[in-house]
């Protein structure tokens, strides 16, 4: 009996090393949404661009996310400024599509963002939009490990660089930052070898934990202020994932 409990064992781990791998979770006792495409035209259009950067563009590191990896390299706020001061050089390309949620981005893994060359590092940060969307922090996580999982399976020689949700809201006690520190609390623990987990987003809080206007003028989405106080956090945890560990 005890062999053939052995076998089981090892044959789970064969058909699913990824899963095998992964040391946190299950967040959720439901499921996570199935990955699934947008429709809207805007957010295809810059996945099908990203398609295309990840074919014809030289790149190391691939920073995966949503508006507010986007927006880092777009003019608006000033942010582009830091991007291009910062990014560039580590051979980052920006693979955020404003609006996605976790399922969105699981949609993108398999259907063209990954289509390139193989990436020395992946930096992860997606999830806040799930708490928009009215979820609860350990669904939100359970997204998030899903697309780890992804990661994984797809990229098993990248090194992961897994972002804690940056603070959203206007004071500690606002419903949505507490959700990303419960989100943060969970997904800290999926931190392995191989994934590497960070929470920086304190840095762009003010004493007592405000979030400025001048930081975030919609309380979501960072300004060239915001930016240029993240970089210097960011910028060694990225060079470290093309060192190695």
């Amino acid at each position: 009996m005890q062999f053939i409990a052995l076998a089981f064992l090892f044959v789970l781990a064969v058909i699913s090393p990824a899963r095998a791998q992964l040391r946190c979770g299950p967040f959720d006792s439901w499921p996570p949404a199935k990955p699934e495409p947008r429709e809207a035209a805007t957010p295809v259009a810059r996945s099908h661009r990203i398609d295309i950067a990840v074919k014809t563009q030289p790149y190391r590191v691939l920073f995966l996310g949503d508006s507010i990896t986007e927006r880092w390299a777009e003019p608006l706020w000033g942010a582009k400024a830091v991007w291009d001061a910062n990014m560039p050089q580590r051979g980052v390309l920006n693979a955020g599509v404003s609006g996605d949620r976790t399922e969105h981005l699981r949609w993108r893994l398999g259907h063209g963002n990954l289509d390139g060359p193989v990436p020395k590092g992946v930096v992860l940060l997606i999830g806040t939009n799930d708490l928009g969307h009215g979820r609860p922090p350990m669904e939100a996580a359970e997204g998030i490990r899903q697309t780890l999982i992804e990661l994984r399976a797809k990229l098993p020689s990248s090194r992961i660089l897994l972002l804690g949700l940056w603070p959203r809201g206007a004071t500690a006690d606002d419903y949505l930052r507490k959700g990303t520190v419960a989100v943060n609390r969970l997904i800290s623990t999926c931190a392995d070898s191989a994934i590497a987990y960070a929470d920086i987003g304190g840095v762009l809080l003010e004493p007592g934990g405000i979030l400025s206007k001048a930081v975030s003028p919609d309380l979501l989405h960072f300004t060239a202020a915001g930016y240029r106080r993240l970089a210097p956090r960011l910028d060694p945890l990225i060079d470290k994932l093309e060192s190695g560990p």
